[in-house]
């Protein structure tokens, strides 16, 4: 099996503007995610930039980045615009790779890939790991899935599912059946380039998170069971410092 990796990297962040190209280890961060990328069973991975510095920075390593419209509502818009310029065809599965996740881990960008090439009727995959800390189950900024007998998402919410009625205290921890979401997701070439179809739902906007649109025009999304806790991606000055000593330790 092979399969892509598209990997967006915008320049204006909220919290940490030029994002993609700061310092870590002697080199922009993107190329980090790229290198990591390349070290799963892909046989290609595009950075999808909008920003002419960061496009010329891959480059200028070696790999191949691509210039994407500035005006995407979304990144899964981004990525379908990279599917259509590069002309994969139908079939191919493509994978999407956060650019501010330099410690990604190319095992579970196979997982995803993996998922998706041995179940043919499912057009989107993603991951998740069980909930070990009451904090994180209660944390809005921590997406949760709850899964069917088939491991595909029922729902994802910022709020804690599945709620435990008769018993809401830290105990619930270790049970299965409580989820984080992990953001990566493997897609096939086909539903990217339909994805602009799709129209944005209801419940999208309320929770804001976009896969929810998925689930809501009746597609099936599968979610890969991860053992390990992922590394956090870049968000915060705090994050990049974290990064930059993980990177000085190795």
């Amino acid at each position: 099996m092979t399969f892509k990796i598209i990997i967006p990297a915008r320049y204006q962040s909220s919290r940490l503007e030029g994002k993609p190209l700061l310092n870590i280890a002697g080199i922009p961060m993107v190329i980090h995610v790229v290198k990591q990328s390349l070290k799963s069973k892909a046989n290609e991975a595009v950075v999808a930039t909008d920003d002419q510095r960061i496009f010329d920075a891959v480059e200028n390593f070696g790999y191949r980045a691509i210039m994407t419209n500035i005006n995407h509502k979304s990144g899964t818009d981004r990525l379908a615009e990279v599917v259509n310029l590069m002309h994969w065809s139908d079939n191919e599965i493509v994978v999407n790779v956060q650019g501010d996740e330099p410690l990604i881990d190319p095992l579970l960008i196979n997982q995803v890939a993996e998922y998706l090439d041995y179940q043919k009727e499912v057009f989107v995959s993603t991951a998740c790991h069980s909930i070990s800390d009451y904090n994180d189950f209660i944390n809005p900024n921590n997406v949760k899935v709850v899964l069917d007998k088939n491991s595909q998402a029922l729902y994802f919410s910022r709020a804690p599912i599945p709620f435990p009625r008769d018993e809401f205290t830290q105990k619930i921890i270790g049970r299965k059946g409580f989820y984080k979401h992990i953001g990566i997701y493997a897609y096939r070439a086909k539903f990217l380039k339909d994805f602009n179809r799709i129209g944005e739902a209801e419940l999208e906007d309320i929770e804001k998170l976009e896969q929810l649109r998925i689930l809501y025009a009746g597609y099936k999304i599968g979610v890969v069971q991860s053992n390990d806790t992922p590394s956090a991606g870049v968000d915060t000055p705090e994050d990049l410092e974290r990064v930059r000593k993980l990177f000085l330790i190795k």
